[in-house]
């Protein structure tokens, strides 16, 4: 592996890792890791959050709307 590509390569990590720690602070922000009850909506939410990155502070808000099948009577 080159210099050049082995430098290219450390520079995406760090710029994935750097975009994923926002996403996580945004979705701190919102409250998503203070409940006590996950649902599916809440976990799909944060996780969204989480990936959408920057993108929460101009304006995106992503939501999640999910429901699990109920069990047979």
């Amino acid at each position: 592996m080159s210099v050049r590509t082995r430098n290219r390569t450390r520079t995406s990590t760090i710029v994935i890792l750097i975009w994923l720690l926002i996403g996580i602070f945004a979705a701190f922000q919102r409250g998503y890791f203070g409940s006590a009850d996950p649902s599916c909506s809440r976990i799909g939410s944060a996780a969204l959050t989480v990936i959408a990155g920057p993108l929460n502070y101009i304006g995106l808000n992503p939501k999640v709307g999910c429901s699990t099948p109920q069990p047979s009577e």
